[in-house]
């Protein structure tokens, strides 16, 4: 007999194995675990406790054998009991503090930069609060029972059927909602990846020379060796790939806007890395992180559309609404599906089901498509505002969609601006961190410079930062 849960007042955890038969050592083990519990403050002066009949019944005792020890504790002032309040835990005066209390220990608080211009983020302040409340109002009203069990390892089919209808419209993906597995973001989709690469004996991968680190890290930690391709203002120089080995047997490539340095990869590379694919047996795996957000260009379609069964489409809802939804999707080549799931796991854990059915009834509703219109104006303004603001000072590049621009900068200056960059507590990332450590290309001094990142009350002395700081 170790717990009990009272069906009216408060639930009660009591430890009473060690209890002796009798009622005597019952009343005797329950009286000092009550006095025990009400001195220690485990029960909360005021706390209502289970009424003797109630209590007694979870505890499988007598009812005289409770009534007995609530009596007694009332007695000692531990308990009240009063007539239509039940009985309840006495209130206590707190006991004096000592003269001289020890001082508190002060931890100096930590202070970040005051800007940023760090890129790789929206500005979550944009977040459609109210829209999306009011989607979720709508999906929680019409969720179906099941919704709320443990789910199908895919995710739920109404967000897999309404990601299928807008990536075919939007961004021209082969998208049957069967073949849709939906993760926790970039990095989950990567580490499922990862797993199915290794099960196929898979040990080199190619990256662009100039990526996102943190990918590359984790490729590398999953026991997969990175192998750099060239960037130019054409992409990835992907014709390069047979030259890199028969033991490469992935690549991953930003097609659409590569990060970090924005170029949009023409044609011809498109149609190159599909037939690598298609001749080696290798897949392609397509970041399409900020695909929506385009200003000055027709929108570049999604590489998988070209080879769905060679392609696998990633996408997240991190910067089109916020990383903190944890929400992003794969659309997988049917022969690699099975692997996928096996590496997920049999059921959906990794993103909450009313979080899912809430981006689907603001997918089917329009209600995306309003924010990604409205956003994609915003950024574009202070896309406008930052170059207002750079007069010409340095080359900018990259500019022509997503939420970074890149600045170029006179040889061996990148490290110094960054630096005095510091000492202005503007936060910013050279294009140097992005830079493959085995690639060969020629080193450029360079900013990433992200213009989604700062909130509206902090944009214009964010820029105000940046130019005190640029030659």
């Amino acid at each position: 007999m170790t717990e009990t849960w009272a069906t009216y007042g408060a639930d009660l955890h009591l430890d009473l194995s060690s209890v002796t038969a009798g009622e005597r050592g019952l009343r005797a083990a329950l009286t000092e675990s009550l006095r025990d519990a009400a001195r220690s403050g485990r029960l909360a002066p005021g706390t209502r406790l289970p009424s003797a009949r109630t209590f007694a019944a979870d505890l499988g005792i007598a009812r005289n054998t409770v009534a007995e020890a609530y009596a007694e504790l009332v007695a000692e002032g531990w308990l009240t009991a009063r007539q239509g309040s039940g009985t309840r835990v006495a209130e206590r005066a707190t006991p004096r503090r000592a003269a001289h209390p020890p001082a508190p220990v002060r931890r100096p608080a930590r202070r970040g930069p005051a800007y940023s211009l760090v890129p790789g983020a929206p500005d979550v302040g944009a977040f459609p609060r109210t829209a999306w409340l009011a989607a979720a109002r709508r999906a929680l009203t019409d969720a179906p029972n099941e919704a709320f069990g443990y789910g199908d390892a895919r995710g739920r089919i109404e967000l897999r059927e309404a990601l299928a209808g807008y990536l075919a419209r939007a961004r021209g993906v082969y998208a049957d909602p069967d073949r849709i597995v939906l993760c926790a973001g970039f990095v989950h989709a990567a580490r499922l990846l990862a797993a199915v690469l290794r099960g196929r004996r898979v040990r080199e991968m190619a990256v662009e020379g100039y990526s996102l680190d943190l990918h590359r890290d984790l490729f590398t930690g999953a026991g997969l060796r990175t192998r750099p391709l060239w960037v130019d203002d054409s992409g990835a120089r992907t014709p390069d790939l047979p030259r890199l080995g028969p033991r490469v047997g992935a690549v991953l490539l930003t097609p659409a806007h590569q990060f970090p340095t924005g170029a949009a990869l023409t044609p011809e590379r498109r149609a190159a890395a599909v037939d690598w694919a298609r001749t080696t047996g290798g897949l392609v795996l397509e970041d399409d992180y900020d695909g929506e957000f385009r200003y000055d260009r027709q929108p570049v379609g999604a590489l998988q559309g070209l080879d769905p069964d060679r392609v696998v489409y990633l996408g997240t809802a991190s910067k089109s609404l916020a990383p903190g939804l944890r929400i992003g999707w794969m659309v997988v080549p049917p022969d690699l599906m099975e692997e996928v799931l096996a590496a997920k796991g049999p059921a959906e854990w990794t993103s909450s089901a009313l979080e899912q059915l809430t981006l689907a009834e603001f997918l089917t509703s329009g209600a995306y498509d309003r924010h990604v219109r409205a956003m994609r104006l915003r950024y574009r303004r202070r896309r406008d505002e930052l170059l207002a603001a750079l007069g010409g000072r340095v080359p900018v590049s990259g500019i022509a969609a997503g939420l970074h621009a890149v600045l170029d900068l006179p040889p061996d200056a990148e490290r110094s601006i960054i630096q005095a960059a510091a000492w202005q507590s503007l936060a910013l990332e050279g294009l140097g961190r992005f830079r493959h450590p085995e690639t060969e290309m020629p080193v450029r001094d360079a900013l990433v410079v992200g213009y989604g990142t700062p909130a509206d009350s902090a944009w214009t002395p964010t820029l105000a930062a940046l130019t005190a700081v640029l030659p």
